[in-house]
């Protein structure tokens, strides 16, 4: 009980059921919380539920705990006293004896209360013999004595029990005033109306005999029909400020429920409602479908927050992968990251060119820039991380051409060359679009007249390839966008390529791999 759970479940009736089943079987962590006083308790059979009518309520529950539990979900007995909103976005439920939960997204399918008419006994029957609901009990009583208690809705509850018996009685109870219309049309159905105050009920054994008037007289039936205020049970949600309105007929007040859209979402971010406390007339399989519609809702609603956080997830590794730490972490980490030898489009590209001045950008261990010292160039190598630079100093070193390498630490984001070069050299340089671009206009730049500009990187054909690689689109390109960027009156184009080599998935198996190559070659000034 003091985990978080995707979804927290208020209420283990059909709705509330519905709902969790839905969202178990989508894989979420899902907690029911049932206080264990069903609305329809009373009732030995509940209908007009396809395929399960007559099921007792009891065995609808019983099998709808079995199949949430089937599928992973939780469910506890307990009643909820409060539930509040956590600066995370969340939710904190908090349950009678101290106990709390966390929760991402809250369904609430608490039902409602029935609010009986002051007549001693009716609470004790209801649900048997005194109902109100002409779908839920009408056929069992057909062709009994009915009565229909005055409560607002009693004149249309008299004319849809009316066609299920002909012994109808209307009971005008506290209230003899009648519309002359309704009288007419009670008249013409057969109905009969009684007047006098109800002040109680007469039974025999555990049935209903008949009604008893303040005047003494007693009226026999076999049911008893009343028109109950139906109040929603909300008010442990009091902190979460949910909207609650009245349901009225015809001027007449019916009751209470939460404001919610078509899928269930009250005006409070996180949280839905399904089932009575959100529609006074829901009937159980009503209910139920309210309860998967609202589990459908959350799961979406998850999934969405899910991709969200899994995208900023991303572009904060992403974001890493431009900074010193990052760098710097990965080159102290051990041995040699790189394999050591010199990238071999810059071999095939610039092996043939005169050797005069380079930029390396992105020299890491220094591979590059000693092959390029070692055919004569004198190399300006630039990098982020100390520590790569401190091993390619040791590298050059080694090889003996040290003296022909200088070594920069730059952020080449926000860096700009101060001199211009006779070959400009980025490989593999991976940067999202905006930076990438205005780095890739800085390295042009600053190529001298007759120099030569060799971007590298990973083509956008990789992304669907066998070696994996970061999947953001926005940091691979093609030589043909680099080609479009320089002005076609001070460039030349020596090679716009996607070129194709032989590489290893991390697996070790062999694969085919796509670069792209772009060489360009600065056009001498016109004298």
């Amino acid at each position: 009980m003091d985990e978080t759970y995707d979804v927290v479940v208020i209420g283990g009736g059909a709705a509330g059921l519905s709902g969790a089943l839905a969202l178990a079987r989508s894989r979420r962590s899902v907690l029911v919380i049932d206080g264990g006083e069903p609305r329809n308790a009373p009732a030995e059979h509940m209908h007009n539920y396809l395929g399960r009518d007559g099921t007792g309520p009891r065995d609808l529950i019983a099998a709808g705990r079995a199949e949430v539990e089937g599928y992973g979900g939780h469910l506890v007995t307990g009643a909820v006293e409060t539930a509040r909103a956590t600066p995370d976005g969340g939710f904190l439920v908090a349950l009678a004896g101290g106990a709390e939960v966390r929760a991402r997204r809250l369904l609430v399918a608490t039902g409602l209360v029935d609010d009986l008419p002051d007549v001693p006994g009716l609470a004790e029957r209801f649900g048997r013999d005194v109902l109100h609901c002409p779908y839920c009990h009408g056929w069992e009583v057909r062709d009994q004595a009915i009565g229909v208690l005055n409560g607002g809705a009693g004149t249309h509850q008299a004319l849809l029990f009316r066609q299920l018996s002909g012994d109808v009685t209307f009971l005008t109870h506290a209230s003899a005033e009648l519309a002359d219309e309704d009288r007419e049309t009670m008249h013409a159905l057969g109905i009969r109306i009684v007047n006098g105050e109800v002040t109680g009920l007469e039974t025999e054994g555990d049935r209903l005999t008949g009604v008893r008037l303040a005047s003494g007289t007693t009226v026999p039936l076999d049911a008893l029909v009343v028109a109950p205020r139906f109040t929603a049970r909300a008010s442990f949600l009091a902190s979460l400020d949910l909207e609650i309105t009245e349901f009225a007929v015809n001027g007449h007040v019916f009751g209470s429920h939460l404001v919610v859209d078509a899928n269930g979402a009250t005006g409070v971010p996180g949280v839905w409602a399904a089932g009575n406390v959100a529609d006074l007339r829901a009937q159980v399989v009503t209910a139920a479908a309210q309860g998967l519609t609202a589990g459908a809702a959350i799961n979406a609603d998850l999934v969405a927050e899910d991709a969200r956080h899994a995208v900023a997830a991303l572009r904060g590794t992403v974001k890493k992968m431009f900074e010193e730490e990052f760098w710097q972490e990965r080159y102290s980490a051990g041995d040699s990251v790189w394999s050591g030898e010199p990238n071999r489009h810059l071999v095939s590209d610039a092996g043939p060119l005169t050797p005069g001045t380079a930029l390396d950008v992105g020299a890491g261990e220094g591979a590059d820039a000693i092959w390029l010292a070692g055919r004569g160039w004198s190399v300006t190598a630039v990098d982020i991380a100390p520590a790569a630079l401190a091993r390619g100093a040791a590298h050059a070193e080694a090889a003996g051409v040290a003296g022909r390498i200088r070594w920069e630490r730059a952020d080449a984001v926000n860096w700009t060359p101060v001199e211009v070069y006779d070959l400009v050299s980025a490989q593999f340089m991976h940067l999202p679009r905006e930076p990438r671009e205005a780095l890739y206009a800085r390295l042009a730049a600053a190529v001298a007249p007759g120099g030569s500009l060799l971007i590298v990187g990973h083509h956008p054909k990789d992304l669907q390839g066998p070696v994996p690689r970061p999947q953001v689109p926005d940091l691979f390109f093609t030589a043909e966008e680099l080609a479009a960027a320089l002005d076609p009156g001070g460039w030349e184009i020596v090679a716009a390529d996607t070129r194709s080599r032989a590489g290893k998935s991390h697996e070790g198996d062999g694969v085919t791999v796509y670069d792209t190559v772009l060489h360009a070659r600065r056009l001498p000034e016109k004298k």
